[in-house]
């Protein structure tokens, strides 16, 4: 099970990479785009759709390493209450639920990418982009979020079983922030 862990732990910190990488390359897009115009009077064309697909993409591939890093925005009043095994149990089931959702989500995505691999549908601007191509991010962050729900079930497991012995595991604090 630990070495499990270790794997969707580092699927999770690769979404993450993965997403800074695709932050820079949309801002040397935009850098590119800004001196286009404002040195040669002319435009990429291109800087406005592919800042978009990267935005869209950097946002779903940065989601399990969110969650990994206890980054996403929780609601904690009743962990604020609940403590000790009461509250590992509360986290239980928030991470089941939470894996049901994004489960369906990497499923109905992956339905949207599928259907743009079937019909081969291009965008309507003037790059006529193969959509499936930017969409694949969408279906590929949200199994990464899936895995990272089951990971954190495991941790919350083996945090029960006192058997956390060579883990990363990020400890919430009672203040704001993690």
């Amino acid at each position: 099970m630990k070495r499990l862990i270790h794997i969707f732990d580092s699927l999770s910190l690769a979404g993450g990479w993965f997403s800074g990488l695709m932050i820079c390359l949309g801002l040397v897009l935009v850098v590119v785009e800004i001196f286009t115009r404002s040195l040669f009077d002319s435009t990429l064309y291109v800087a406005e759709e592919y800042a978009g697909y990267l935005m869209c993409g950097l946002t779903f591939c940065a989601l399990a390493y969110t969650l990994r890093e206890k980054g996403h925005i929780r609601m904690t009043f009743l962990q604020k209450v609940v403590k000790g095994r009461p509250r590992l149990m509360l986290d239980l089931i928030c991470f089941a639920v939470g894996f049901v959702f994004s489960a369906g989500l990497t499923y109905n995505t992956s339905l949207f990418f599928w259907d743009s691999v079937i019909t081969r549908s291009q965008s309507m601007q003037i790059s006529e982009t193969y959509l499936a191509i930017p969409q694949f991010a969408m279906p590929l962050g949200a199994m990464l979020l899936t895995l990272q729900f089951i990971n954190e079930f495991l941790k919350t497991t083996l945090v029960l079983r006192h058997d956390t012995e060579n883990l990363n595991i990020i400890a919430e604090s009672d203040d704001l922030g993690r």
